[in-house]
């Protein structure tokens, strides 16, 4: 069992209970979908403010504060497989009140029925929409979402200039090889055969993880638009997420980028049980906020 200091009881206490929980075959991805939505429905509700459902460029959205600029396009986490407009829906309402901004949650599709490049087909198509009349967009994501907003920008490049990218324990190396993915892989909540299984999904082909097309560690990151990188040090993705903030760096991109000691992937989610998480949440607001402000 893992021995690594943790952020706070509370946490600790979350770990050992999931620990000793016996893992029994492999759910069906419908079964672990309601689950999500069902973690999400018992988690606090978010702040409350105007939101519309709709469609742009014939994506599902969730819009947030409509009216209020600039427009931050938010792509949801869920190994790509899970995650939808409801499991977000508080994390996406405490980023649109701590920035004061629009922001636009896509409902992208996911793996396996639509694998790669449906969900990233679906990002572009929705940025470009919401930019194309000179608006100004950020885009956002955790997770799986992160490496959708990651790569959303690398494809319109040159064509949207777009303010910022805000990540929270991003996905950037499709291939799952740093070190993280091993050593954290076990007894910290994502566990390393779910993350290995994900990615077949989404992107069924080995050959095309390691490609600059999908991984963010291979990518050409020129002109990228600057970037809040947060990572969690008992995060099986911790080392790509740091490694994809230091590639941004040698490629000459602004960037704020902190490891958050103690907690684990995708902390957001877990505010209601950990003070630590719900702290380190409200750190990457602030810098996405002044990130946004100084654009």
């Amino acid at each position: 069992m893992p021995t690594d200091r943790i952020a706070d009881p509370q946490l600790a206490a979350l770990l050992r209970s999931a620990r000793a929980e016996p893992r029994t075959g492999v759910p069906e991805i419908a079964a672990l979908r309601e689950a999500s939505r069902a973690r999400a429905a018992a988690r606090t509700p978010g702040p409350a403010m105007p939101t519309v459902d709709g469609v742009v460029a014939g994506v599902p959205v969730r819009t947030y504060q409509p009216g209020l600029l600039p427009v931050v396009v938010y792509l949801h986490g869920g190994g790509f497989v899970l995650g939808d407009l409801d499991t977000h829906d508080a994390q996406v309402r405490r980023l649109a009140a701590a920035t004061a901004t629009t922001v636009v949650a896509v409902d992208y599709r996911r793996a396996p029925e639509h694998p790669w490049p449906a969900a990233v087909d679906d990002a572009v198509d929705v940025i470009a929409r919401v930019a194309a009349d000179g608006t100004p967009v950020a885009v956002a994501g955790d997770s799986a979402g992160g490496l959708v907003a990651a790569l959303a920008a690398l494809r319109l490049r040159g064509e949207v200039s777009l303010l910022a990218q805000l990540l929270v324990c991003p996905n950037a190396d499709p291939t799952l090889r740093m070190p993280s993915v091993t050593e954290k892989g076990r007894g910290f909540l994502l566990d390393v055969d779910d993350l290995r299984r994900w990615m077949g999904m989404w992107l069924p082909d080995p050959a095309v993880r390691g490609s600059a097309a999908v991984s963010l560690l291979v990518a050409d990151l020129t002109g990228m638009p600057p970037a809040v990188v947060v990572t969690a040090e008992h995060d099986p993705l911790r080392d790509e997420g740091d490694a994809y903030a230091g590639r941004l760096v040698d490629a000459r991109v602004p960037v704020v980028h902190r490891c958050e000691a103690g907690l684990v992937h995708d902390f957001p989610t877990l505010r209601d049980v950990s003070p630590a998480a719900a702290a380190a949440e409200d750190r990457f607001l602030d810098d996405a906020a002044a990130l946004l402000r100084a654009r």
